[in-house]
């Protein structure tokens, strides 16, 4: 008996939004060296997002399996073009990541503290945050319908569960985040479709972790059990993981990626 050369998502194509840096870029790099086709969405920094492309195609040996494509989220009518050239280019859509998200300033000293956010605060983060996965989905759930299966995996926060740092308009946003996955799939299923998230811990070397204060860093890592604070490897890998055919039977789940800092 032959086993098979390969890899668990061949075949695959997937979007990343908000992959030309940081966790998103992380997250199209794994699933690109799983196999797939990866369309790496990006708001501003052409740039970036080209470096970003070429970076993880000569990484993994991968011409022709990655494509930039610049659509702000937001955008109902940008979203839908994405879909659409993502799927002229690969033949199909697969795998969605809801990574992408508002600009927020990550701040422990100066934070804006509750008496001193506006609801237009709030608007501003739930519209990167949900309407942005909102119009994505929106756009990509046909062609998963009409293939009869496909991943939606949306990005949150275990500040959610945990706020140790209170940023409160972004964690709402976030948590409004899981309880749109839930909702969506629990309709999904039907479909073949599964829909979780991701409950990202604090991530070393991103726009969240930069400004973090080393007593707040501390007090995280002290508090968790593995003694260490999350990479963008270890949240691409529990990507991956929920993308692939062994979480076939997971959905409307929110998974902890923080060391254990958060047990559920």
């Amino acid at each position: 008996m032959q086993h098979s050369d390969l890899l668990p998502l061949d075949g695959r194509v997937a979007v990343v939004t908000g992959a030309s840096r940081g966790i998103g870029a992380a997250i199209a790099r794994r699933l690109v060296r799983a196999g797939a086709c990866v369309v790496i969405d990006y708001v501003s920094d052409d740039e970036r997002a080209q470096q970003c492309a070429r970076h993880i195609m000569d990484d993994c040996d991968a011409a022709g399996r990655v494509i930039t494509c610049k659509a702000d989220v937001t955008d109902a009518g940008q979203v839908r073009d994405m879909v659409s050239t993502t799927v002229t280019t690969f033949g199909g859509l697969d795998i969605l990541v809801n990574n992408a998200f508002a600009h927020y300033s990550f701040d422990p000293r100066n934070r804006r503290t509750f008496d001193a956010i506006g609801w237009n605060n709030y608007a501003a983060q739930l519209e990167g945050c949900l309407k942005g996965a909102y119009n994505t989905c929106e756009a990509v759930l046909p062609q998963m319908r009409r293939q009869a299966g496909g991943r939606i995996i949306n990005i949150s926060s275990n500040l959610v569960d945990s706020p140790i740092v209170p940023y409160h308009d972004y964690t709402a946003a976030k948590g409004a985040l899981v309880g749109f996955t839930r909702s969506l799939a629990q309709e999904a299923g039907a479909w073949g479709v599964t829909v979780n998230a991701i409950a990202a811990g604090l991530t070393v070397g991103t726009d969240s972790s930069r400004a973090t204060t080393e007593d707040v860093r501390e007090q995280i890592i002290k508090s968790t059990p593995m003694g260490r604070l999350a990479t963008a490897d270890d949240i691409a890998g529990a990507v991956a993981m929920l993308a692939g055919d062994d979480a076939a039977f997971i959905t409307g789940q929110t998974l902890h990626v923080d060391g254990g800092l958060v047990m559920r």
